[in-house]
């Protein structure tokens, strides 16, 4: 009996051990895509009042979770100049040349054992802004697209600064990527590409990949074994990693991981868009209430997991065969 007593109190007391808690947090995932998404971003446009509004609140995200500007930047602002379609340094361009000016929003954590060697985590903070009305509604809020990409480096730069990681991470929130990635353009000019190890560009996870939940596919799967160091971060996890499933839409170099991957970089996109049946791609329905917000969460979550060898420097991801641009 005295045996049976003790058994029985050691299952109540294991009932009442705390679940170990999800990493991310979906009420996080919410308040930041609400943010982004917001009517008051008028749709995020390049040059426009409501991507400065949108950049305002990435660089407060990154001072809260007390990033360091990039070396030889002051802040979080990695400006340039565009003039036509080219991207040039700031001090290279003169007023007879009418330039326009951009930056992307970076922050960095500097690694604990191999701070000369980079891994990124990426997205593009900026959409198509204001468009055609359907039924009196003007604005492309860009929920997907993507500020879900957007939050997962947000709550990526959170998670990574609670485990420090052996090599440097940068996060990056490019601007421009709608109009032709000026903004992945220039951040690929600024850092010698042997040095960056591997680059997680994240583009519309906000919606089930045609693999349903857990999971997500990886663009140029087959160009290097990103993947499947990753899906090997993974191996206790229901969670799955796939191939693009669109290989004739060529995302590989559609996303801003295009410019990198040209110099050889492991640079891939993490996405889990149904690109070929998305109806609310680049329009003014592409909402908030269409996404699903522990999907989201869970996909980040899978991220961070799975970057762990990476980022702790123990793996290193096969380069990228060079390609020219085509």
């Amino acid at each position: 009996m005295k045996l049976y007593a003790l058994g029985a109190c050691c299952l109540l007391l294991a009932a009442w051990q705390p679940v170990k808690a999800q990493a991310i947090s979906e009420q996080e995932v919410s308040r930041i895509i609400h943010v982004l998404a917001a009517d008051s971003m008028e749709g995020r446009a390049t040059y426009s009042a409501g991507i400065e509004k949108a950049s305002l609140f990435i660089e407060n995200e990154f001072k809260k979770a007390g990033l360091e500007p990039l070396p030889g930047l002051k802040d979080y602002r990695q400006a340039f100049a565009t003039v036509g379609r080219r991207v040039r340094p700031l001090d290279s361009v003169s007023q007879e040349e009418n330039p326009k000016f951009l930056h992307n929003v970076v922050g960095m954590i500097r690694g604990s054992s191999r701070p000369e060697e980079y891994v990124i985590f990426s997205g593009h903070y900026d959409h198509i802004g204001i468009q055609q009305p359907e039924a009196e509604d003007s604005i492309a809020n860009g929920a997907d697209d993507d500020a879900s990409g957007i939050t997962a480096v947000i709550l990526l730069a959170n998670y990574f600064k609670q485990h420090p990681p052996a090599r440097s991470v940068i996060f990056a929130a490019f601007t421009a990527e709608e109009i032709g990635g000026f903004g992945s353009r220039y951040f690929s000019q600024q850092l010698a590409p042997e040095k960056i190890i591997a680059m997680f560009n994240i583009e519309m996870i906000g919606k089930e990949s045609k693999f349903g939940r857990n999971s997500a596919f990886i663009t140029g799967y087959e160009r290097s074994d990103f993947g499947a160091i990753l899906q090997k971060n993974l191996e206790s996890s229901t969670f799955r990693f796939h191939p693009d499933p669109y290989p004739e839409q060529k995302l590989f170099y559609r996303s801003d991981n295009a410019t990198l991957a040209r110099l050889g970089v492991p640079a891939h996109t993490i996405s889990t868009t149904q690109i070929d049946k998305d109806t609310l791609y680049h329009s003014v329905n592409d909402e908030v209430e269409s996404l699903d917000m522990k999907n989201i969460a869970d996909i980040i979550e899978a991220i961070a997991l799975s970057a762990k060898s990476i980022v702790g420097g123990e793996d290193a991801p096969a380069r990228i065969a060079m390609e020219e641009k085509r």
